[in-house]
């Protein structure tokens, strides 16, 4: 199956969760934070402003991004975890 988001919405492949701590402690699985960078994986054509000209969303797929903890749906697609966001809930564009 394939999503396609629509209007100003961007599916996003969570990072994994972080199972150790950096001085090599595990993490209970009910300690651990839900991930708040990701992967994009599609995006829609943005939305409409008052005028009807659509607005093009900044990241596009293959972008790394930081985005709200508490943002968007959760869903799921073959098996596969993603999260389905509004543009405005990214906060940045990882670069290296």
């Amino acid at each position: 199956m394939t999503l396609k988001p629509l209007g100003d919405r961007v599916l996003v492949k969570p990072a994994p969760k972080e199972e150790k701590t950096s001085s090599g402690l595990y993490i209970s699985s009910g300690a651990q934070e839900k991930p708040q960078k990701g992967e994009v994986v599609a995006v829609g054509a943005g939305k409409l402003d008052d005028k009807g000209e659509r607005i093009a969303v900044d990241v596009k797929a293959g972008d790394q991004v930081f985005y709200g903890k508490f943002g968007g749906n959760e869903v799921k697609v073959d098996g596969e975890d993603y999260l389905l966001l509004r543009a405005d809930d990214i906060y940045a564009i990882i670069e290296d």
